[in-house]
Formats: C-alpha cells, sequence, structure tokens
C-alpha cells in the first residue's frame, strides 16, 4: 500500500489517479496509522515552502514522517515536497524545514533579478530535459527512461545540497536546476510526475516496484 500524504496542500487527486495506474492500492491521509501501515510514502506539495511546512507542522504529522523514514521506508518527495526535506528556503526565511537534506532551497538562475532580461518566463513552467546522473541509487527512478527524458516543472525555487552527491538528476533552464535528489531510502523530484505522462509513469513504477 502507498500512502499519499495529506497535509492540506498538493495535487492530491492527480497524485492519487497516477500511484493508482500503477495497479496498487492508495491511501490519501493524514492518519499516522495509515501512513505507519504503508510500504512506500509519497510527500507530495505546492504552494510556498512556508505555508507548506506550517500545514505539514500543524497536521502533527512530522514525527511520524520521520520515524517511517528511519525505519527504513521508501519515500518520494515532489516538487515542494523535495523542497521541504531541505534544511530551508529563500522563499520563506526563519522558516525550518525538515532537514533531512542538509542544503537550502534557492531561487533557480532565471529567476534572479540580474537574470530577468534573459527572456525565460518564470515561474519555470512547462517541459524540460531533465539528465540523471551516475551512479543512481538508492533505486534508479530513471531506469527505463533513455539519457535526456523530459518532464513537466513548476517552480521558481530548487534544491541546492551542501553535498552535490545527493543530486540524482538535473535540468538546465538560464542555469543549472536541481530536478532530482536522493538521500538514503528518500527520494524527491522537483518536476511533477504526475503531470508527466508516460515518462512519469514510469517514474512512479521504478519508485514502487524497484
Amino acid at each position: 500500500m502507498v500512502a499519499v500524504i495529506d497535509y492540506g496542500v498538493g495535487n492530491l487527486f492527480s497524485v492519487e489517479k497516477a500511484v493508482a495506474a500503477q495497479g496498487v492500492e492508495v491511501a490519501v491521509t493524514s492518519d499516522p496509522e495509515v501512513i505507519k501501515a504503508a510500504d512506500k510514502i509519497v510527500l507530495p506539495g505546492v504552494g510556498a515552502f512556508g505555508d507548506c511546512m506550517k500545514n505539514l507542522q500543524d497536521s502533527g504529522l512530522i514525527p511520524t514522517i520521520m520515524e517511517r523514514i528511519e525505519a527504513g521506508v521508501p519515500l518520494l518527495g515532489i516538487c515542494v515536497g523535495l523542497q521541504i526535506l531541505f534544511e530551508g528556503s529563500e522563499e520563506s526565511p526563519g522558516v525550518p524545514g525538515l532537514g533531512i537534506i542538509k542544503g537550502q532551497v534557492r531561487l533557480i538562475d532565471a529567476a534572479k533579478p540580474e537574470n530577468r532580461k534573459n527572456g525565460l518566463k518564470v515561474p519555470h513552467m512547462g517541459w524540460n530535459m531533465v539528465k540523471a546522473k551516475e551512479p543512481r541509487q538508492p533505486v534508479d527512478l530513471f531506469k527505463g527512461l533513455g539519457d535526456e527524458p523530459f518532464f513537466y516543472f513548476v517552480h521558481s525555487y530548487h534544491g541546492v545540497p551542501e553535498d552535490r552527491g545527493v543530486i540524482t538528476a538535473t535540468a538546465d533552464y538560464g542555469g543549472e536546476v536541481t530536478a532530482a535528489v536522493a538521500v538514503g531510502n528518500v527520494q524527491a523530484t522537483q518536476f511533477h510526475p504526475e503531470k508527466s505522462g508516460d515518462v512519469g509513469q514510469q517514474i512512479l513504477h521504478n519508485f514502487i516496484c524497484g
């Protein structure tokens, strides 16, 4: 069973539908007991970093999430669900993230004031080529997708880890963008697999079946 965490943010219906397409039981839930019973966990997120962290804090689910991660349960973060794995964000100064990944969430280069005349639209919204890095561990989310698949992005910020070795994929949008990260049993994508058609389904398949 895959638990999609419901803490009041995120494109839950689309995520639920996309995960269910893999032929597995899906529970969109804010119940700690359901999360504890899950084989795998999906942590979605949309909107501002601070709003997501406030909702997650208010939900009371952080201890359960951390407990399941420490127990080795695979977790997949999506979009702001990736960003809140970091220690904090320029978008919401003073708001701590989960701190699972050391580093900060920062404006992508295209969104910085000095680069706004480069003609790139901000937020970074639409399909963008992604380059997966080697080695692809612990689970190769990009297995079967070739060298340069395209995924759907909607964001102005991205994770900048202290250890670049946790970056498993990048994109280019007026500069390098962190597209995916992995630390132990925790993986996350800045792009939206649930909005990325067949390639997104392959990501979910690799996460669920890997």
